[in-house]
């Protein structure tokens, strides 16, 4: 029998993840405006000191000779005496699972009536088979060939931001940020495109080296953007660029961004064809073999998407959905 709650129901709710980028923490946020009691143990935030130099020589030889690393240890203790100090839960979300063992994974469990898990990124990335055998009540991935192959319930990240309104002057026609990796050459190649017809981009690649093959005219950062900046450079461009990771089929927070700023998108992810929001005034895709930039889609303006569509892929969406809050 599924578990229905409606606003009357007090309803305890804790969410673990490793909220690097901020993102988990509107579902917290969404959470409360509906009135339930939310709590969020944000792994990312728990900093284990060592006690001298040799704890943290220990701790490599720990991890190379045992696979055993106390920082992980130290991190799930710190998740389960939050547990204990908290009590019963009616539901646990776990976001990133990969990042706890699945001893640790089957005692946060004795805490809750149901637990579930959402994955944003690839099991090839950040593999979970340790934790496919009846740790979780339910799981939810953005990805769908995870969702093909493990038999997940597919469910896409979200648009985490108030919609913005439709801006018609900017400084830069096209944006984006991200490190090096695989998308490199592709990168390139779009930023040489963009150059013969003389269009105004901001494309930045973070990361502690250079990358040696990196074109001209794409900048080089050894700092983080921080969240500030990016929606200053989200709000100041035309266009934004999403370039798929190798081994990904889901939607990124980029699709999302675009979105809720009402901003056009040119990404090399061929399943966006397949929702709902797609309309190629909006999106262009691109083939990440053969790049192919038509420039008569920079110059055209953005259709705004009818609310009801815009509203299933919100925040409050994702919450009502995973957590079966019936409004």
């Amino acid at each position: 029998m599924k578990l229905k709650y409606n606003l009357t129901h007090h309803m305890k709710v804790c969410l673990i993840s490793f909220d690097y980028w901020n993102y988990d923490y509107h579902i917290v946020e969404s959470l409360q405006k509906k009135g339930v009691d939310v709590t969020h143990i944000d792994i990312s935030q728990y900093k284990y000191e060592y006690k001298n130099f040799f704890y943290k020589t220990g701790n490599f030889l720990s991890k190379l000779f045992f696979k055993r690393n106390i920082k992980k240890i130290k991190r799930q203790e710190f998740i389960l005496t939050e547990l204990n100090r908290m009590g019963k839960q009616d539901y646990i979300l776990c976001i990133r699972p990969d990042l706890i063992d699945k001893q640790a994974h089957l005692k946060i469990k004795s805490f809750t009536k149901k637990y579930v898990a959402y994955i944003y990124d690839s099991c090839k990335r950040f593999p979970i088979d340790h934790l496919l055998d009846n740790v979780f009540d339910k799981i939810y991935s953005f990805d769908l060939d995870d969702v093909k192959t493990f038999n997940f319930t597919h469910l896409t990240n979200y648009i985490y931001l108030e919609k913005q309104e439709i801006k018609h002057h900017f400084k830069y026609d096209v944006f984006i940020v991200m490190s090096p990796d695989q998308r490199i050459p592709q990168l390139n190649e779009i930023a040489r495109q963009l150059d013969t017809i003389n269009s105004n981009y901001k494309f930045i690649i973070v990361s502690q080296k250079k990358p040696s093959n990196l074109y001209k005219n794409i900048e080089f950062s050894n700092d983080e953007i921080d969240l500030k900046q990016l929606k200053w450079y989200l709000e100041h461009s035309k266009i934004l660029l999403d370039l798929v990771r190798d081994g990904h089929n889901g939607l990124s927070f980029r699709v999302f961004e675009a979105l809720a700023y009402q901003k056009k998108l040119i990404t090399t992810n061929s399943t966006i064809t397949g929702y709902e929001f797609y309309n190629p005034n909006n999106i262009m895709v691109l083939d990440p073999e053969n790049i192919k930039i038509d420039s008569t889609f920079l110059s055209k303006d953005y259709v705004p998407l009818n609310e009801d569509v815009f509203n299933k892929f919100t925040v409050d969406r994702f919450v009502d959905t995973i957590f079966e809050i019936k409004n």
